[in-house]
């Protein structure tokens, strides 16, 4: 165990090993969790919901033998506000639903429980996992915004409050607040993962996400949401990665042209093989389009709450409306466009293992009132590849600069392989 690493800040699997190997117990663990949070929510604002640290080890004292022999030991996890949870309140960031309760747990939400994870509580949404802010701040600078929807996700992670949590990404949901707070954030293949018990807001384009602290906690979670055996992280070759500047999906800071450059080379110097994309206007096109299927299907899934619309803020009701006016026509035509993308993107022969990118238009903007602009990954959630940002990279003011490796849908295993190697020769000194 890294003695310089206070337990909090651990990852996920280095927590689990101090445990196994009696460095430290899982009590000491929890408590170091909410000595953060104790000391930090009034600041960060994390949590919607959350257990008191009495009854968070009351009930774990109760089950003690179960958590011991678990694989997940009785950690925290935190959850957005948009998963059911049966023990806490689901209210989605909105006052529409204050005080809903669900029946069941959602069954990502089950997963983590059976695994020996415990739900510390409920991370702060936006309004319906949409662009309306809740009261969370960025714990890099608590001037800037955390970034959105998973907002709470984010910053509990990336804080020390906890050592994971669960998210969900409709346009930039998870990777953009996991860049702005530097924390790693994963969004699978869309479908791979159960969304039932999970608020709808697009469905062509809802993914759950995985906040933690390292590629091997996201490969851990992801084989016990998936039931499966977990991925092995050695990679057999350097791996090939298609460079594509910011610029070609939209405007990107100088500082994150700065980043993705030095990120590249310092790849390449480690023995990959790095080609610059060419020919790549209809990625841009994909903003537009997933613009359109968001907005289709935003006022359809939402229907009772447009019952309520003095209840909606201005974005998401103007989102609504603007909706109501897509003909279906277009609605196909996006989705037509965003398969055909991924079929030029991912060639069967394709000469490249993952897409190198931004994974937001540079580091956090200063303000809470918005969460920051979308668009760098907007094509690859139209797209429904897997995505997994690496932080590492910093602006002058020691901001966060969050780069994506996107990879070919359904080739989960391999990017994570990738992300691990390159998270090692970006946090290498």
């Amino acid at each position: 165990m890294g003695q310089s690493s206070p337990l909090n800040f651990l990852s996920l699997q280095q927590m689990l090993q101090a445990i196994e190997q009696q460095e430290c117990s899982a009590t000491d663990i929890i408590n170091a969790c909410f000595d953060r949070l104790e000391s930090r929510e009034s600041e960060v604002g994390a949590w919607q919901y959350r257990l008191s640290r009495e009854a968070y080890l009351q009930h774990y004292r109760a089950q003690q033998s179960f958590y011991q022999q678990s694989l997940l030991k009785g950690l925290p996890v935190g959850i957005k506000d948009i998963f059911d949870t049966a023990d806490m309140p689901t209210e989605m960031g909105s006052v529409i639903h204050k005080g809903r309760q669900p029946a069941e747990d959602a069954s990502c939400v089950t997963h983590i429980r059976q695994a020996g994870g415990i739900i510390l509580g409920k991370t702060v949404t936006t309004e319906f996992a949409f662009f309306q802010p809740g009261k969370t701040a960025n714990p890099r600078d608590l001037q800037r915004t955390p970034g959105g929807s998973s907002s709470g996700s984010a910053a509990a992670v990336a804080d020390g409050m906890v050592p994971v949590a669960l998210g969900s990404q409709t346009a930039a949901s998870v990777i953009r607040p996991a860049a702005y707070c530097g924390a790693v954030g994963y969004v699978g293949s869309r479908g791979e993962f159960s969304l039932r018990g999970a608020q709808p807001l697009a469905q062509s384009l809802d993914s759950l996400g995985l906040f933690a602290r390292s590629a091997a906690d996201i490969a851990l979670l992801r084989s016990l949401l998936l039931l499966q055996p977990q991925t092995q992280l050695q990679t057999q070759r350097a791996p090939r990665i298609l460079l594509c500047p910011g610029e070609v999906i939209g405007d990107t800071d100088a500082a994150m042209h700065h980043a993705l450059q030095q990120a590249a080379q310092r790849l390449a110097a480690a023995g990959a093989e790095v080609t610059e994309i060419s020919n790549a206007g209809y990625l841009h096109d994909l903003v537009t389009h997933h613009a359109t299927i968001m907005g289709y299907e935003v006022c359809r899934n939402l229907a009772a709450e447009a019952l309520h619309a003095q209840d909606l803020s201005t974005p998401l009701a103007q989102l609504m409306e603007n909706g109501r006016r897509i003909p279906y026509h277009d609605y196909i035509a996006a989705l037509t466009a965003a398969d055909q993308a991924c079929h030029t993107l991912w060639p069967a022969d394709a000469a490249y293992d993952v897409v190198l990118t931004p994974a937001a238009p540079g580091a956090a903007p200063v303000g809470l009132a918005a969460t920051g602009a979308p668009h760098m990954s907007r094509p690859w959630q139209a797209m429904g590849l897997p995505v997994i940002n690496l932080p590492g990279m910093y602006d002058d003011q020691g901001l966060p600069l969050g780069l994506q490796l996107a990879g070919r849908r359904h080739a989960d295993d391999q990017l994570l392989q990738i992300a691990a190697w390159a998270e090692a020769v970006l946090s290498a000194d």
